[in-house]
């Protein structure tokens, strides 16, 4: 397996990846209404939108993306980072391919320079987040509007 970072030419891949990931890991958590508005909203344009001010990444196999995940500011700030659109395709997931991808995250330049990263994690990714370090923010542990969880990891810089 190969992390690395995402081009244009990969935005259908990611699209299909993460709408597929949607569908078979976050329904059993979500109601199904507000999976498919997510899934209609993950498309190729999106994702190059969303790579144009993060940086993204992919995890690829035998040519075959089966990851991905992408970090940027929080807010803008320097010295907060986030991370986003942390997805593993369903036959793939529980074997370390989401952690290889975290651990590129945590190495790149917005992740070194923070000294606080967050992640707004589903119900679904919640215990790998956990496992990942990841500690409710402010210890509120209960998902938010969103339906979400604020999670954070705090770094020495």
């Amino acid at each position: 397996m190969k992390i690395r970072r995402f081009t244009e030419q990969d935005a259908p891949a990611v699209s299909d990846l993460i709408r597929a990931t949607i569908r078979v890991s976050n329904t059993r958590d979500y109601p199904l209404e507000m999976m498919e508005e997510l899934i209609r909203r993950e498309t190729p344009e999106a994702v190059c939108q969303r790579a144009s001010w993060t940086h993204f990444y992919v995890a690829e196999e035998e040519n075959a993306i089966i990851g991905c995940g992408a970090i940027g500011p929080y807010w803008g700030k320097e010295d907060e980072s986030s991370l986003f659109t942390i997805f593993v395709l369903p036959d793939r997931q529980g074997k370390g391919v989401g952690r290889k991808i975290v651990e590129a995250l945590e190495q790149d330049e917005f992740a070194l320079r923070a000294k606080r990263i967050e992640i707004p994690a589903s119900i679904t990714g919640l215990p790998f987040y956990r496992k990942m370090g990841y500690t409710f923010k402010n210890g509120n542990d209960r998902v938010d509007g969103e339906g979400l969880y604020r999670l954070e990891k705090f770094r020495r810089v």
